[in-house]
């Protein structure tokens, strides 16, 4: 069988995480199952999988800490299950870094879906980075995409990995209106499914790392029906 890639599994459900083991491993993937919050950055070292699935509810350590602990050093699509009355989990998750969420109980299908478009996104991504030059500038914002490092006017700013992905789009078509539907498949391989609210979050959390006023953003501005806009001659 054709193996598609290396998966690690954080759940401390046993069964559960046994199930989904086993259904992803008969799709082609090679995957490691972890229990404990607090074994899995040892665990990521070790395997370097393309993706891990994280659970936020974990014995010794959460998943919110493990995610931003993962985000110092790990730059591959990180995929959280968070329980459907934990929205806040969903939002503190993507500002530390996650790359997307699947809401439990977990739907097999629905989950290699997302699976599949993230390790595209982020094929895609590497792909374009490659075929760029180095330094992408937008007025004084500057992204180094070969060290994946960001910086305003000499400074560096710290955003997690999906706030980069983004960003990287919107300065790839800075001057341009990109529709929401075309942010989703960029960052996450996708198309936008009308509910989903991380595209906003990331929206939200960039404009205050950038000091850009939500009431009236400069910088990133939402153009109501369209899209988003990065504006050059605001940066």
């Amino acid at each position: 069988m054709d193996n598609y890639g290396t998966i690690l599994l954080v759940e401390d459900d046993a069964s559960l995480a046994q199930w989904v083991a086993d259904y992803l491993n008969n799709q082609g993937y090679t995957t490691h199952v972890c229990e404990r919050g607090d074994k899995v950055v040892a665990m990521v070292k070790s395997l370097t999988p393309d993706i891990v699935l994280l659970d936020v509810m974990l014995p010794g350590q959460d998943g919110i800490s493990v995610c931003r602990e993962l985000r110092q050093f790990y730059h591959q699509p990180i995929i959280m299950l968070t329980a459907r009355d934990e929205e806040m989990d969903e939002v503190i998750g993507l500002e530390v870094g996650a790359s997307d969420y699947v809401i439990k109980p977990v739907r097999p299908r629905a989950l290699l879906a997302r699976i599949k478009a993230m390790l595209r996104a982020a094929q895609e991504t590497k792909v374009i980075e490659n075929n760029d030059s180095n330094v992408i500038n937008v007025g004084n914002l500057s992204i180094d995409t070969q060290a994946r490092k960001v910086s305003l006017q000499g400074t560096e700013v710290n955003i997690s990995s999906a706030e980069y992905l983004l960003l990287h789009f919107l300065a790839s078509n800075a001057g341009e209106v990109v529709s929401r539907d075309s942010v989703f498949k960029a960052t996450k391989g996708r198309e936008y499914d009308g509910l989903d609210r991380s595209v906003d979050v990331l929206i939200s959390a960039l404009r205050k790392k950038f000091n850009d006023d939500p009431q009236q953003p400069e910088k990133i501005k939402t153009i109501w029906g369209k899209g988003y806009l990065m504006v050059p001659s605001a940066w």
